[in-house]
């Protein structure tokens, strides 16, 4: 019995490390590195930049897109702006052609989102080259922020910051909540020494760093900044540049793309094996392991582990450690009822109570692990990204954001 106890003390312990250890030891590392906004360089930098938009039958907001990107603080001689949409069967050549500032890229094929980013990278001339989402609006200093940071010869890649546009639906308070977490990890990540995966809504890079991926890449992002880590350079988080985009449409929407996600965490982990040798790179794999490796495999594992093992414990103990066991279990029966709560109410209205929104998401995330490991281990998770649906909004909303 006693083996039982520890290992449910060892359970709770990689648990707590996961969520909230790891988060506190790299905020006081940050803080005593001096925690803050990225510094911005002495003198102006404006090199050449390629900004680079991958879109699949994207007709419909394009144009909010292309007056997005025309708007951008940048010197229009040093900025490319080059669209690709491969695969697309819409109309998105014909909105397009009436921007004649635009270099638009199409083959018939659609080979996913990895293989058209290999395949513009082929027209990048430019010694960096910027990556974002079609659905995303920049703010209009975004390159810039981005690009000050290549004067230190030590960063292959700089990400930016993903917003999700205020929403009062289930699925945008959530991703709300998890962003505003996720980007305190992420700073923290980037003071100490490195971003661990760029945001694949607004990231850059080192052109000549740039590898092509493999044909079956579900995260894109990721794996080619962590390559680049790999090799010795840093990823940079600048937070004065960022994408906004609208929540998941509805938390099934919501739950598909964390599985897919979760997915892509399984095949990047066997696809950047460098990391996890601290040998090689000792702070390197601390941040990649707590951040990264130890959310997506062995703390979804513990979870599910502790229910029946504190069960177990709470019907075979005596005296206190029942009723403490107990209690592990209450709380645990706690946190699912409450998820379970808040997606039938979110079914049902597409909200959710304030006090649900955490468990729900909570537990969508630890749940989404284990269906992205069950399509991994299939191969049964295509690399193309399938079309989200999302609110309309207003034309141009966002596009002068300062």
């Amino acid at each position: 019995m006693h083996y039982f106890h520890y290992a449910c003390w060892a359970l709770l312990a990689l648990v707590f490390y996961t969520y909230f250890g790891y988060a506190g030891i790299v905020w006081l590392w940050a803080k005593a590195k001096g925690l803050g906004r990225p510094a911005r360089p002495a003198q102006a930098f404006e090199p050449p930049v390629t900004l680079v938009v991958p879109a699949y039958n994207e007709a419909s907001i394009l144009e909010e897109k292309v007056a997005n990107s025309l708007a951008l603080d940048y010197p229009a001689d040093k900025l490319r702006l080059v669209f690709i949409t491969d695969g697309s069967t819409d109309n998105s050549g014909q909105v397009l052609a009436r921007h004649p500032r635009i270099e638009h890229l199409h083959a018939a094929k659609r080979a996913g989102k990895s293989m058209a980013e290999n395949r513009a990278m082929e027209f990048v001339k430019t010694p960096y080259v910027v990556f974002t989402d079609c659905n995303t609006l920049l703010n209009r200093a975004a390159v810039r922020e981005l690009v000050q940071h290549y004067q230190d010869p030590t960063v292959g890649a700089v990400s930016g910051e993903k917003k999700i546009r205020p929403q009062a639906s289930a699925p945008g308070a959530g991703e709300g909540i998890y962003w505003q977490y996720e980007s305190l990890l992420k700073r923290c990540d980037s003071q100490i020494y490195s971003l661990m995966g760029a945001a694949g809504e607004l990231v850059s890079f080192r052109s000549d760093l740039f590898a092509p991926l493999e044909a079956d890449t579900i995260l894109d992002d990721f794996v080619q900044s962590l390559r680049i880590v790999g090799r010795g350079y840093r990823v940079v988080y600048e937070p004065r540049a960022y994408a906004t985009e609208d929540a998941s449409a509805s938390l099934p929407e919501e739950m598909e793309r964390k599985i897919r996600i979760c997915a892509g965490g399984w095949q990047a982990m066997t696809r950047l094996p460098q990391l996890l040798n601290p040998l090689r790179q000792p702070v390197v794999t601390f941040l990649y392991v707590s951040h990264r490796v130890l959310r997506w495999s062995l703390a979804p594992l513990a979870l599910l582990l502790l229910l029946p093992l504190c069960l177990g414990l709470a019907l075979g103990s005596t005296g206190p450690l029942a009723g403490f066991y107990g209690l592990l279990l209450a709380g645990q029966v706690a946190l699912y009822g409450a998820a379970w709560v808040g997606w039938q109410q979110a079914a049902r209205t597409g909200h959710t109570a304030k006090p649900l929104v955490i468990p729900l998401f909570f537990s969508l995330m630890n749940l989404a692990v284990f269906l992205g490991f069950g399509r991994w281990v299939r191969k049964a998770q295509p690399a193309a990204w399938a079309k989200a649906s999302r609110p309309p909004r207003v034309l141009g909303a966002v596009a002068g954001a300062a």
